[in-house]
């Protein structure tokens, strides 16, 4: 996983509540075998729909998504990250995410930034009325700023969470951390007992 401190970029405004794994990456593109090539199956059926917001030219590049209430729900497939990241985006910014799908974020580098719905639906609005609106989300500060829109807030990760984005710690880099206790451990330990090797 690649350390985040600050993503900065333009948005897509996903203007809908209680977007679901479902929709986010459709059921069919889990038949896959390998982590790759799920950023075609983003929003799929949706995006058969020329008037969809991923269709508009003016998004081209945006590497944020901001999402409404409820962004998230559903199945716990990790899926639904890995697509939104490999179409191109850093981070998702919703007034309230699912807590599996807030957790698999987090573990695969794709920062979830919670805003409380007012600042979320008036960054919503600035983004659909100026898609060239450029966002900073700064990982370390806790920070979301559209300094043209004279926005700014704040959002919330626990400690731990914020550590993971700025070391660039996946679950392994986090276990390996422990490396030394690890080998300790096996090297004391009794011989009859059950190896992994």
């Amino acid at each position: 996983m690649k350390a985040v401190h600050i993503i900065s970029g333009t948005a897509v405004p996903l203007d809908r509540t209680d977007v679901d794994t479902d929709q986010i990456i459709p059921s069919d593109w889990l038949k896959r075998v390998e982590r790759t090539g799920f950023g075609k199956g983003l929003f799929s059926e949706w995006r058969d729909d020329r008037d969809f917001v991923l269709n508009d030219e003016r998004h081209v590049g945006a590497n944020i998504l901001i999402g409404g209430t409820n962004f998230g729900t559903g199945s716990s497939r990790e899926h639904a990250v890995w697509a939104i990241q490999q179409y191109g985006f850093d981070a998702v910014i919703s007034p309230r995410f699912a807590d599996i799908f807030a957790n698999n974020c987090t573990k695969n580098g794709l920062v979830p930034v919670t805003v409380d719905a007012e600042f979320g639906a008036a960054l919503m609005a600035a983004v659909q009325a100026d898609p060239s609106l450029e966002i900073t989300i700064d990982v370390e500060r806790l920070t979301i700023e559209a300094p043209a829109a004279s926005m700014e807030a704040t959002f919330a990760l626990s400690a731990g969470v914020q550590d993971r984005f700025l070391q660039g710690l996946d679950d392994i880099s986090l276990t390996m951390r422990h490396l030394i206790d690890i080998d300790d451990y096996e090297s004391a330990r009794r011989s009859w007992l059950p190896t992994t090797s």
